[in-house]
Order: C-alpha cells, then sequence, then structure tokens
C-alpha cells in the first residue's frame, strides 16, 4: 500500500486531501462559491457577461408556480428540467418532445404533465440538492448533441469537463453516456471518461470505473483519435470562467450543440480528480509546469494563446 502511495506521488497524482488543501482552499475564496453552486445564478452571471449558456425556458421557486409549467411545456416541449443546486445529475428529467398530451423522455417512456410537476415538486422539496435544502426547478434548452459524437454516446447528451487552473486550461475529458450510467454523462453513475489533448483537441484514453477500455461498452465504437470540434474556442470560453467567478481552480462542463456550438452547463469550485486516470497523467505535473506561464493581467484568448504556444514549443 505504501509502495502505491509512493508511486502515485512520484507520478504527480493529485489527491483529495492534496486538492482541497493546495488548490480548492488556496485557489477559491469562499464568497464565491455561492456563484457556482447556484445554478441559476451561475447561468444568470454568465448570460449577462455573454457567456454561451442554454437557453433559460423558466424557473419555479414555489409549489404555487408548479401551475405555469403547462404553458411552458407548451412552448418548449422538448427540454431539460433540473435543481438549481443538484450535484451528480441527480433530479434531471430530459423531456424531448410531445405527443398525445404525453412527453417523451430519451429512453421511450413517457410521462403525463402531473408526472411532471410532481418532479418539479421534489426539486422544490430538496431532494435533489446539496444539504437537502429548498431549491429552484430550472426549464432549459435541450441540448442537441454535436454529430461527431452521435456513434460515442449511449442515448443521452456527452459533455467535456474542463479543468482549468488560474484562468488556463489544464486538463480535460470527454463524458460519454452508457446503459450503466443511464444515459447521463456522470463517472460515479458509470459513464465513459476520454482524455482529450490539450492542445489538439483529440481524444486519447479511455477509462470506465478507474478501468482502461479503447471501445465503448454498448457500442463498441473506438475512443480515441476523435477530434472535438470548435476546440479553441471551447478552450477560451472555459478560460473565461476565471473572470466570471473568481475561482483559480474550477471544472468547467461543457456540451457541444450542433445549431449552437460549445455551451457552458455547469461550474464547479470543487471538481473532482476522475480526468488523471483518463488522460494517464498527474494533475500536480500540470499545476507545476502551468505555474510556470506568466499569464496575470490576459484575457482568455490570450491565455488560451500563450498555453497552446507554450505547450507545442514543449512537445
Amino acid at each position: 500500500m505504501l509502495a502505491r502511495v509512493k508511486a502515485l506521488r512520484e507520478a504527480g497524482v493529485l489527491g483529495i486531501n492534496a486538492r482541497n488543501r493546495d488548490f480548492v482552499m488556496a485557489h477559491n475564496p469562499r464568497h464565491a462559491y455561492p456563484l457556482v453552486d447556484n445554478k441559476l445564478q451561475s447561468k444568470k452571471l454568465a448570460q449577462a457577461a455573454g457567456i454561451a449558456v442554454p437557453e433559460l425556458y423558466g424557473a419555479i421557486h414555489t409549489n404555487h408556480e408548479l401551475q405555469d409549467i403547462p404553458a411552458i411545456l407548451d412552448a418548449h416541449p422538448s427540454c431539460v428540467i433540473k435543481p438549481a443546486h443538484g450535484s451528480g445529475g441527480n433530479g434531471v428529467l430530459v423531456l424531448t418532445g410531445k405527443r398525445k398530451n404525453r412527453y417523451t423522455k430519451p429512453n421511450g417512456l413517457t410521462l403525463d404533465i402531473a408526472d411532471v410537476e410532481y418532479h418539479a415538486s421534489n426539486i422544490l422539496s430538496g431532494i435533489f440538492s446539496l444539504g437537502s435544502v429548498p431549491d429552484t426547478a430550472m426549464i432549459e434548452y435541450r441540448v442537441r448533441q454535436d454529430p461527431v459524437f452521435e456513434a460515442m454516446s449511449y442515448q443521452g447528451v456527452p459533455d467535456i469537463r474542463l479543468l482549468v487552473y488560474r484562468g488556463l486550461p489544464a486538463m480535460a475529458m470527454l463524458r460519454l453516456p452508457t446503459r450503466s450510467s443511464d444515459g447521463k454523462a456522470n463517472l460515479h453513475q458509470g459513464a465513459i471518461g476520454v482524455g482529450i489533448d490539450i492542445v489538439q483537441g483529440i481524444t486519447t484514453h479511455g477509462v470506465q470505473q478507474n478501468r482502461v477500455i479503447d471501445e465503448h461498452p454498448d457500442l463498441g465504437v473506438e475512443l480515441h483519435g476523435i477530434a472535438v470540434p470548435n476546440w479553441r474556442q471551447l478552450l477560451e470560453l472555459g478560460a473565461s470562467c476565471y473572470e466570471l467567478t473568481g475561482l483559480g481552480y474550477l471544472g468547467v462542463d461543457i456540451v457541444l450543440d450542433k445549431q449552437f456550438g460549445p455551451l457552458i452547463l455547469e461550474i464547479n469550485a470543487r471538481p473532482g480528480l476522475g480526468i488523471q486516470i483518463a488522460n494517464q497523467r498527474g494533475l500536480e505535473t500540470v499545476f507545476t509546469e502551468l505555474d510556470q506561464v506568466p499569464s496575470e493581467g490576459m484575457t482568455p484568448t490570450a491565455r488560451v494563446e500563450l498555453l497552446l504556444n507554450t505547450l507545442a514549443q514543449q512537445a
């Protein structure tokens, strides 16, 4: 056991305690946490800053406002309903459309309006929220995934987790839904994490439940060698969250919409560490290298330009 811990440390793998002490606590001021822990607040903040996010159709704050849901769904039968303070994909209801007064889920199951209102009521009660506190139900645009990922994704929409350190994109992975994750891009529920070369934007290694894999277990397609569209734009979008939140260590979840391109889904002040396995590289090593990049005072575009040039010269 001690030998394994030593090997991980020598490989520059970042552990939870070191993450919390040296990066979360050191680079993330406490007053900034509410900006990202509340998805509704962070969405409105991003919209005000001109940062691309899925359109918000409505927000349900009280049980009395549940009566507003039918009108919202009449206008937007294809949508996502989720808790403002949720985590891990819990409480997210995806509706792909409406037929004969019933709403369809991605797996083909249908719900009536009472089912949808009941789900929203559960969100309000805090069942899915951090700390089980009363919550808000957000109703927003349902992302239509970029065609490049259609053959690699089981039912749901994949996303990209971008780790940003001091405003610099540090590491990235593609998260692919599977049968075991019930179509959700959540690693803890069985989704696949695929490392992405930060310079080229091309997928590298796949991992599922800490096991390295080369193919999607449900679809049989290879996971490496896929070029992520709009990669430079995606990096700049993630880097801009540094100014948006004031957080020096954060995770940005980005989806690629076939019409609108990269959109920010969520921002996380305590991003997980599984991204290291998908990239087969330790974050401590990466952060040490990024500490040598003089990026203070630069715009997100300039930081990304500097980063890519620096890494290209080191290759």
